[in-house]
């Protein structure tokens, strides 16, 4: 039994050294079966093998968040000009755990599987892995709003009147939801979007025992994820980043990408369907809910883009 553990664990170690190398191996089922994870068979059915719990935690983890976003959006009328970068970062976590837990179930449960596997050949396996691993996962995407919070409050500090939304700030956001549309189509994304997809191949690639390596595979993994949707994400800080029905068709377009088994046609009516969203909030933003109307008026609070702090708040 030890020599063959110890063959299986060298294996994955020249796995990841070929890989890097350049010349990744084939995953054949001979070598799925002796390591003892779980294939993409695992995923035809996913309410087998005992994956509904997992899966049903996430989701009522999810439905908790979304119900606890409405709820504020409802009280405080939308992203408030005076919301602190602390009250940002708490309001961005949660609605990544709201859009993202629900298409990240695959991920789980391939590792819960690898911890399972280990537990078998009595190596050790972190109690708490799944929620450092989704921790470290959530870590990489709070990050990833820092940036673009940071972006648009430097932006907003220079007061340029030209790209107010009363003349060309409709322009401006509509190209960023083209040129979202656009970086649906490069190399790049195709990349990040397969290791959003295969978590299978990323675990074996990437892994690290122990609760530190849990919480580093979890931020690496929201790393790959963050290269194949920051446009989606641009795209709903043009939009209106605290706005519940932009969060939501956001949140079906990158479940749709990374769940679906039709990649190549999931990927195209995204694409499409930003570019046609991008045009209109260039072109006729009157016709796009919450944006300008035709006197100039804005529509409700809950689906204005998002507004900077005030200089008292960022004090």
């Amino acid at each position: 039994m030890r020599a063959r553990l110890s063959s299986d664990d060298q294996g994955w170690r020249q796995n990841r050294h070929d890989h890097h190398q350049g010349r990744a191996r084939t995953l054949t089922p001979t070598a799925c079966r002796r390591s003892s994870p779980p294939s993409h068979r695992d995923f035809a059915d996913p309410l087998g093998s005992g994956r509904l719990p997992t899966i049903g935690v996430l989701l009522t983890l999810a439905l908790v968040c979304w119900a606890v976003l409405v709820q504020q959006m409802g009280a405080h009328g939308g992203m408030s000009a005076d919301l602190d970068t602390l009250g940002f970062a708490g309001m961005w976590t949660l609605m990544m755990a709201a859009m993202m837990l629900p298409s990240v179930w695959p991920t789980a449960l391939v590792y819960q599987r690898l911890q399972a596997a280990r537990r078998e050949r009595g190596q050790d396996a972190a109690s708490m892995g799944s929620a450092l691993l989704l921790a470290g996962y959530l870590a990489a995407w709070a990050a990833a709003g820092f940036i673009g919070f940071a972006i648009v409050v430097v932006g907003h500090a220079f007061e340029i009147e030209a790209l107010s939304w009363d003349r060309g700030g409709p322009l401006l956001a509509g190209g960023v939801i083209v040129a979202a549309a656009a970086y649906q189509l490069t190399p790049l994304k195709g990349v990040c979007l397969r290791h959003c997809r295969g978590p299978f191949s990323f675990l074996l690639e990437h892994w690290r025992p122990g609760a530190t390596g849990a919480a580093r595979m979890g931020f690496r993994h929201g790393v790959w994820c963050i290269g194949c949707c920051w446009g989606l994400m641009a795209s709903l800080f043009a939009l209106g980043v605290m706005s519940i029905p932009w969060m939501a068709l956001i949140a079906v377009f990158i479940a749709a990408e990374k769940l679906l088994p039709w990649r190549r046609a999931a990927t195209t009516v995204v694409t499409v369907a930003l570019l046609l969203i991008g045009v209109a909030v260039a072109l006729v933003p009157e016709r796009v809910p919450g944006l300008m109307t035709s006197d100039g008026a804005m529509m409700p609070d809950t689906m204005r883009p998002i507004q900077p702090p005030s200089r008292s708040a960022v004090r």
